[in-house]
């Protein structure tokens, strides 16, 4: 496979991909524009590993662990968005996907790397370069949070 099939063939994926990992379509764009220009480069080796995928997802992490590390917050901006991105494969789990969006980067990290891309704590751990109780740690304020969240639009609604 060429480098331009494997781009035609997985870009909108791996875009997704970027899209649950920074909650904003510029940033994933940008996330997946990076990912698969170190791709590019490395392309003669990567293919013969048979795993392209694999790499630019990983790679992708590795992106944006070092993006939140640097800023050490989320970005704040002006202006919404004209369109709201929407994602047919999600269904009846656009709520949920929303609610991720609300975590912090580190956070939201770790939940998709383990929900989204079911990896084990420590491969987690390997990816982002911390340790693998700073992954459990982190899934479990993520989840708490989303637990809280949960319950108070559950007393919204009675």
């Amino acid at each position: 496979m060429e480098f331009t099939d494997f781009v035609a063939a997985r870009g909108r994926a791996l875009y997704r991909y970027g899209y649950v990992l920074t909650g904003n379509a510029e940033d994933a764009a940008d996330l997946t524009q990076e990912a698969l220009m170190r791709l590019g480069d490395a392309w003669p080796r990567v293919r013969r590993r048979e795993d392209p995928e694999g790499y630019v997802r990983t790679t992708m992490a590795r992106l944006h662990i070092s993006v939140w590390r640097r800023l050490h917050r989320e970005r704040l901006v002006a202006t919404v968005p004209e369109a709201a991105y929407t994602e047919e494969r999600l269904g009846d789990d656009v709520g949920l996907w929303n609610e991720l969006k609300r975590l912090p980067p580190k956070q939201r990290a770790v939940l998709v790397l383990r929900y989204y891309e079911d990896l084990s704590d420590q491969e987690i751990a390997d990816l982002l370069g911390v340790s693998r109780g700073t992954v459990r740690s982190q899934a479990a304020r993520a989840l708490d949070k989303l637990r809280i969240r949960a319950a108070a639009l559950e007393g919204e609604r009675v």
